[in-house]
């Protein structure tokens, strides 16, 4: 099927550009986002969206975490083929200048709530390491993202209370080729169910001329399997920021961290971060966690509104959780965003800053003194 892209000078295969060059069911292209209150960090917004085109679904996600509360506006659709049409119901996607703005809108429904935001960027987007992951023989991950920090200005609306969005502290990346999303595959369970589980920490940190983005996957016993942290240069002038990779990224070697976890939950309360760059100077930072964001409210690990369910032609839904009164060890709970404060030492030069801390870990960890499946925090 041809469509608008098809016209432009960009294909990588000899298909169309609606057909991906590989047949894998779970193959996506999908943009996430958040956005965090710059003077109090009290509230948290997130958005996902993501199209799945050999699902055939496209699926899209606005929550806000404020107070103890988290509120999500949830939309799926039968995915198009064209693939400038990001939009499902009253919920858009537009890139206004690739890889600089970004609008996202949830127009007036019946869920009550709404938002016009824009996103403009501070850095280049950051390519991350590749995601590779094998079950017995079969390639259930290999994608490519890209991070890329910035601010927003707008508005978002929850039952009729507006809050204004000026210079909000933003995050994005941008990820896609292939992941486990969707309803489990047929046959047989694979290997990794001898001792399935994954633990995963992310944490993007804007310290204002300067950010630190730093990732790592880690095995059982804590040795990592992927582990990458850099530098990256902020901008404050958007056509300031170069083209292409950015010269003054510095890569980090000897990267270490330490999480203290809450009691009886395997929720961060603070972590510590060491690494150093080539010519030896040492990066030294600690993070204290505050306003949290359970990323079920935006399709991750969720039930009925997980990434690339088939929901129909074009479903929308609303949710609401009490953050007092969940319980942190339900597996739906497990996977958490939350607003960190940092302070960052670098050889004795301080500098403090405004991020976010991603942590998923679901089965045994030795390092973290987690010894079942959802075990809570000693």
């Amino acid at each position: 099927m041809i469509t608008s892209f098809d016209d432009f000078c960009i294909h990588q295969t000899a298909l169309p550009i609606a057909e991906p060059s590989q047949s894998d069911r779970n193959f996506y292209d999908r943009y996430w986002f958040n956005g965090i209150e710059p003077e109090s960090g009290e509230w948290l917004f997130e958005i996902g969206f993501g199209v799945y085109p050999n699902r055939r679904v496209m699926d899209g996600h606005f929550g806000v975490s404020v107070g103890n509360k988290q509120i999500a506006f949830h939309a799926s659709r039968r995915a198009p083929k064209d693939r400038k049409e990001t939009e499902i119901g009253p919920l858009a996607v537009v890139v206004e200048e690739p890889l600089r703005t970004v609008r996202v809108t949830l127009s007036a429904n019946e869920h009550s709530i709404e938002c016009d935001l824009l996103f403009t960027a501070s850095s280049v987007p950051h390519q991350e390491p590749a995601n590779v992951m094998h079950d017995d023989g079969h390639l259930i991950m290999h994608n490519s993202r890209f991070t890329q920090m910035g601010l927003w200005q707008g508005w978002f609306s929850i039952d009729g209370q507006r809050y204004e969005v000026n210079q909000a502290i933003g995050t994005r990346d941008k990820s896609w080729g292939v992941r486990p999303v969707g309803e489990p595959a047929g046959g047989a369970p694979g290997l990794m169910n001898n001792e399935p589980g994954v633990y995963w920490l992310w944490n993007p940190i804007n310290f204002g001329e300067f950010c630190t983005q730093l990732g790592t996957f880690e095995d059982r016993d804590g040795r990592p399997t992927q582990l990458s942290a850099d530098r990256v240069p902020l901008y404050r002038n958007i056509d300031d920021i170069p083209v292409g990779e950015d010269p003054g990224i510095v890569g980090m070697r000897n990267i270490e961290h330490t999480v203290n976890w809450r009691t009886g939950t395997r929720r961060a309360a603070s972590a510590d971060m060491r690494f150093e760059d080539a010519n030896g100077r040492k990066y030294h930072y600690s993070v204290e966690a505050g306003q949290i964001f359970y990323m079920l409210g935006i399709g991750y690990g969720h039930a009925e509104w997980g990434h690339a369910f088939w929901k129909g032609e074009c479903e929308t839904a609303r949710e609401e959780w009490n953050l007092d009164e969940i319980n942190p060890l339900d597996m739906q709970f497990i996977h958490n965003h939350q607003v960190v404060k940092a302070q960052l030492d670098i050889d004795g030069d301080k500098h403090h800053g405004v991020g976010t801390l991603e942590t998923i870990v679901i089965g045994r960890h030795a390092r973290s003194g987690f010894e079942d499946f959802f075990d809570g925090a000693k």
